[in-house]
């Protein structure tokens, strides 16, 4: 078997049903591909999708607003058809159609994929993958059920700094780890969030022309329009967006994730938190711990998490301090530090602590991406390729998932317990309504796949 195809059998988790081909097995055609949300992240789509055919663009906010909006976007593509509802959409141009890549807000992730899967089309779909774990489980289970490729847009995942932690890890460099220490600095007035924290519902404003207000808001409860939502403060904004943990956590939390094979947590603490003045808006600044239960012959381990500023202590020698985002992993042996909310250049700390053992961190035992970002994996796989993107949904939906478990215990305040297996907090019917949450009617999807 060649390596290409061989790619990340061994590495990722989980197992994914057959490829479903291109048209024909190894077909070197242009892959047909539709973008939903092609604004702000969506732009990324567009530019991965460059090498294929888009065939059709949908976003609900057409003005121009910088360079970077769907009106920007559009007028440079003037003979791709435009949509404002994916459904229209898949229902006019779904025979041409192969792939639907989605970068809307976390709200709408969740409705547009399982739209897009329903109708046999191969997704790529922003990080977090979906708003609650109720989704999160069933896009797992339509991934399974229609056969299809899937890729979260977690880049790092295909990079070679994430490689190099699992097969250090792996290899004994670290001896055994208890304890890990990811940070961001999300989502004080960074990306997507409000430069200053909200004190109250934001005040009715006319929705301007070229958005659809409706649309935009999908399966949430109707609400007033106002610029503090979109098109850049939706993600502190519960209703929408999945706070700094949401924004950042499938990113930073993913090597841990994948190297120390976390599975879901049995308890999320709350540290510290500088609570609001809104419950509907995310919290300043929190810290929270993951307890896991050993797995295997792995011990018990807690993974903190920092957002909004909150730090862990620097390792001896950071003149410099912390950087904004980054990760520490304390090991029996060695520690290891990475600089960044991705893993790009993972290294032992101190630094000489690696010149004694470069043989065996030069060593790279496992596959390579063979496209270096989600999009281009997701294209391989559908080309047969490659069996399946690192980040498809079998892997990807567990990270979602405990990212917002953890989300639970930061947009509460509390400590919880998590049952995995029931999908419940513990004693605590309260937080069933965020698990599994309502929507608005003919916004229902996949409650069919939860019958026996």
């Amino acid at each position: 078997m060649s390596t290409r195809r061989h790619f990340l059998q061994t590495a990722a988790l989980g197992a994914i049903a057959a490829p479903n081909v291109l048209r024909a097995q190894d077909s070197k055609q242009k892959i047909r591909v539709a973008c939903v949300g092609i604004g702000q992240m969506g732009n990324g789509a567009v530019s991965g999708a460059r090498d294929e055919e888009i065939v059709a663009f949908c976003d609900v906010d057409w003005r121009k607003l910088g360079t970077r909006s769907a009106g920007v976007i559009a007028e440079k593509h003037p003979k791709i058809p435009k949509f404002t509802d994916f459904r229209e959409m898949l229902d006019k141009k779904g025979s041409e159609i192969d792939a639907v890549l989605i970068s809307t807000p976390d709200h709408t992730h969740f409705a547009a994929a399982m739209a897009a899967m329903e109708a046999k089309k191969h997704v790529f779909v922003q990080k977090p993958l979906a708003h609650n774990i109720w989704q999160v489980r069933t896009l797992q289970k339509a991934a399974k059920k229609h056969g299809v490729q899937t890729v979260m847009g977690n880049q790092g995942h295909c990079w070679e700094g994430i490689r190099l932690v699992k097969e250090w890890f792996e290899a004994g460099v670290l001896g055994e780890v208890k304890e890990v220490h990811c940070w961001t600095d999300r989502p004080s007035g960074k990306v997507g969030f409000a430069q200053t924290f909200p004190t109250e519902i934001p005040k009715s404003e006319p929705v301007p022309e070229g958005l659809d207000w409706k649309q935009w808001q999908g399966p949430v409860a109707d609400a007033e329009y106002s610029a503090q939502y979109l098109p850049q403060f939706w993600r502190g904004w519960w209703n929408y967006g999945c706070g700094g943990l949401g924004d950042i956590g499938c990113h930073c939390l993913d090597a841990p994730f994948w190297a120390l094979q976390l599975g879901m947590p049995e308890k999320v603490e709350v540290v510290e938190q500088t609570p609001g003045n809104l419950k509907a808006y995310t919290a300043p600044k929190s810290h929270i711990i993951f307890h896991f239960a050993a797995r295997g012959e792995m011990p018990p381990v807690e993974i903190h998490w920092y957002e909004g500023g909150l730090l862990p202590e620097a390792l001896p020698g950071m003149e410099k301090g912390l950087p904004d985002n980054g990760m520490i992993m304390k090991g029996s042996k060695e520690t290891l530090f990475s600089e960044g909310m991705r893993v790009q250049s993972p290294q032992l700390w101190p630094r000489e602590r690696m010149t004694p053992i470069i043989d065996v961190l030069r060593r790279k035992p496992l596959p390579r991406s063979v496209a270096g970002e989600p999009i281009g994996e997701l294209f391989a796989a559908i080309r047969g390729d490659i069996p399946h993107a690192g980040s498809h949904f079998d892997y990807a939906c567990p990270l979602t998932e405990l990212v917002n478990v953890g989300v639970l215990a930061i947009r509460s305040g509390k400590t919880i317990e998590w049952d995995a297996a029931a999908m419940k907090v513990k004693d605590a019917p309260e937080f069933d309504s965020w698990i599994k949450e309502p929507v608005r009617e003919g916004w229902n999807y996949g409650e069919d796949l939860w019958k026996a």
